[in-house]
């Protein structure tokens, strides 16, 4: 399967990883599968690589020497939207949520089997293509959410007059809910859509969800807007 058979141009994929060998296995499975794809070998490489680059998503290695995948995450969402994927070799549960909560789009558990990493990285290449403006004549009016205000045609968070940053998981779970303001939406209904699975998919809802709340509610912890139907999932009320 290519990169994306209805782009001209193929994704352009920055690989972080300090295990010289797994970057160059990567890079070529990646490259074969018609992907653009450069190396770094740290955080500090992957800093001066991005200087110079635009990239469509970034495959972060979390062990690293110096400043880890977490902090680089962090780092890198509080200028950018990349969609960006950990690798891990640390399993715990609380490991993975706090790569979601930095701001990563998705985790990937070491060892992997290639395939699920194109699945993953597919996965969230589609979800940033579906959160660009679409040619369609049919115009979805703004949701006032507060201090906020979502524009769903133009896939834009605003806050009085400016940007909020949404990585593209964010960007696609916001457009989903606001597809239907009022409706309620199961987890499971929701991981599908955004093209999670398992107990894992369930997981990154939740944080996902946590994460539009600290963007959207003056009082996440209350949540005016996007709220939690107990039993049954989640829903957007807007103004």
């Amino acid at each position: 399967m290519t990169a994306d058979a209805n782009s001209d141009l193929a994704a352009h994929i920055l690989v972080v990883d300090d295990d010289r060998r797994l970057r160059e296995l990567l890079r070529k499975f990646l490259s074969d599968q018609g992907f653009l794809v450069t190396t770094a070998e740290n955080s500090a490489d992957a800093r001066a690589k991005l200087a110079s680059l635009a990239v469509d998503l970034i495959v972060l290695d979390v062990m690293m020497p110096g400043e880890n995948g977490f902090d680089l995450t962090a780092a890198l969402r509080s200028q950018s939207n990349v969609p960006i994927l950990l690798l891990t070799a640390r399993g715990e549960a609380s490991d993975r949520i706090n790569g979601l909560e930095k701001g990563a789009d998705d985790y990937l558990l070491k060892p992997f089997e290639p395939q699920e990493l194109l699945l993953r990285i597919q996965a969230i290449l589609r979800r940033g293509q579906s959160a660009k403006p679409s040619p369609s004549p049919v115009r979805r009016e703004p949701l006032n959410l507060g201090d906020c205000r979502f524009d769903p045609s133009r896939f834009e968070l605003m806050r009085g007059n400016t940007p909020v940053r949404l990585t593209s998981a964010e960007v696609g779970l916001l457009d989903i809910l606001a597809k239907n303001p009022g409706t309620i939406h199961s987890r499971e209904e929701l991981m599908e859509k955004t093209g999670g699975s398992g107990a894992s998919g369930l997981r990154l809802i939740d944080v996902q969800v946590a994460r539009l709340r600290r963007k959207i509610e003056s009082n996440p912890r209350f949540p005016r807007y996007l709220q939690t139907v107990r039993g049954r999932g989640y829903v957007l009320r807007p103004d």
